[in-house]
């Protein structure tokens, strides 16, 4: 039987969003102009993020790096949800954390962020990342059909697949909308 996931020894040991951002060594002004380009696209999507700000029940926990492209376009988006939903959140550093990580592993391999809610226990309930889902079909696709990390055209077709992801992520903010529609259908399960 698999044991359920915690992450109550961790809880309270993170830095608040506003210190990441302050914090922040590599891409700081693309995550901030990401973070001031969110609008919300759905009058619907922000009024259920606003619902959940009476659930003080539910925590948030964001395994990032600032090095990390999808960090950088991704979690300025998690962070404008859970400010609109008033859900107290926290930023554990991936390289601060590797326990943890471990515990959230993406198809084997550390793949930040991973955006984990849990209830005030630490039991997580639930968790999203590192990218909206169709994105991560490129790299899903990619590692079924490239098992081999030492091949020798791995890192080729590495970068074809990341050039797909970033068509996919769009030029605009539209791929936010979907990032937004993921963590409310995930946060309706529960």
């Amino acid at each position: 039987m698999k044991m359920a996931k915690s992450v109550a020894d961790v809880m309270g040991k993170g830095i608040r969003p506003q210190a990441f951002v302050d914090g922040m060594q590599k891409n700081k002004e693309t995550f901030v102009s990401w973070y001031d380009q969110f609008a919300w696209a759905d009058e619907e999507d922000k009024a259920f993020f606003e619902s959940l700000q009476y659930r003080d029940d539910l925590r948030c926990l964001i395994l990032a790096a600032d090095w990390c492209g999808d960090v950088v376009r991704n979690v300025p988006v998690v962070f404008r949800a859970m400010e609109a939903a008033q859900i107290e959140t926290e930023v554990l550093i991936m390289e601060q954390f590797p326990q943890t990580m471990d515990q959230f592993l993406t198809m084997g391999g550390r793949s930040v962020p991973v955006v984990i809610f849990a209830d005030t226990g630490g039991h997580v309930l639930g968790q999203w990342g590192p990218r909206p889902s169709d994105v991560q079909a490129h790299m899903i696709r990619f590692k079924q059909e490239n098992p081999d990390r030492e091949a020798p055209d791995y890192q080729d077709k590495l970068k074809v697949v990341r050039q797909q992801m970033m068509e996919t992520y769009g030029e605009g903010t539209g791929y936010q909308t979907r990032i937004v529609r993921e963590l409310k259908e995930l946060l309706s399960s529960f």
